[in-house]
């Protein structure tokens, strides 16, 4: 009997999936109004379906899906970017929504050419692109008026936003959004991020402008990039410590750290780009400038 590699066998296995697939994307692009057991893949995308009082169609979510707090007592099918296609599937959905970069390939490939309809949504890291992504998930589950009402809103509020942070004038301040601190080496936010979106929506300077996407920084860089601000997301319900993050090498010597300027914000809220985000921003710039910008 012949042997087959994992790699291998996939090679023959989703070739001959593959053939269903214009099945599935052919039922989905008519929309799935009827769908009641929904697997949301992507914590935005649980979270406008939620906003368009779909949640109780939502009969299981990904990690990164904490908002709004019920849905985290939903079955939990694993880590958006490292899904099993047992473990979806498992579920019996009759609709799969998730956010584009959900992973593995392989399993997207299995899950889109299984017989439930797969909906991939869009979600760069802009906020122009908010009210699209909020229609889209509306279209899929065949609730676009309100859908349209919804993203309608998030456009008045981030215009409104918009027009109170451009009192901020010259006044703007350098923010550098660290995702991480382990062992003292500094993982930061560069361009092409939802960080760099979202200092910029509050009125702020990415201080990493040089790098792209989320990458390490060594102490001189982060030295050079003198940040008036550091932003981080919380932990759960821990914020970073002042006293922890600037007794950092990296750190001592910004202006930052002698004005202790540290902002440690929501995670999924921060720079999730969803229904929420008008407000993040506003409460980002309202902490960056407070006699500017009110919450």
């Amino acid at each position: 009997m012949p042997v087959f590699t994992r790699s291998a066998l996939f090679g023959v296995v989703l070739p001959a999936l593959a053939a269903l697939v214009p099945l599935q994307a052919a039922a989905s692009d008519k929309g799935n109004p009827e769908a009641k057991r929904i697997v949301a893949v992507g914590g935005t995308i649980t979270e406008i379906l939620y906003a368009l009082g779909a949640g109780e169609r939502v009969i299981a979510r990904d990690s990164t899906s904490t908002y709004p707090a019920e849905v985290v007592q939903k079955p939990d099918v694993g880590y958006m970017r490292a899904l099993s296609s047992e473990s979806v599937l498992a579920q019996k959905p009759d609709l799969i929504l998730s956010e584009d970069g959900a992973g593995p390939p392989d399993v997207i490939g299995i899950l889109k050419a299984s017989e439930v309809p797969m909906v991939t949504i869009d979600t760069p890291p802009d906020a122009k692109a908010i009210a699209k992504k909020i229609e889209d998930v509306g279209a899929a589950v065949g609730l676009e008026g309100k859908a349209k009402a919804l993203a309608d809103n998030v456009d008045a509020e981030l215009a409104s936003l918009s027009k109170d942070v451009a009192a901020v004038g010259d006044k703007k301040k350098r923010v550098l959004f660290v995702l991480s601190m382990a062992g003292g080496r500094i993982m930061a936010a560069g361009k092409d991020t939802e960080a760099a979106a979202i200092i910029e929506l509050a009125g702020g300077i990415n201080a990493a402008p040089e790098i792209t996407g989320y990458k390490p920084l060594t102490d001189e860089a982060v030295i050079a990039a003198a940040p008036d601000v550091i932003l981080t997301m919380q932990r759960g319900n821990h914020a970073a410590k002042p006293d922890e993050v600037f007794a950092l090498p990296a750190f001592q010597s910004t202006p930052a750290a002698a004005a202790k300027a540290l902002i440690s914000m929501d995670g999924l809220y921060l720079i999730g780009f969803g229904p929420r985000t008008p407000a993040a921003g506003r409460e980002l710039a309202s902490k960056l400038y407070p006699e500017i910008v009110k919450p």
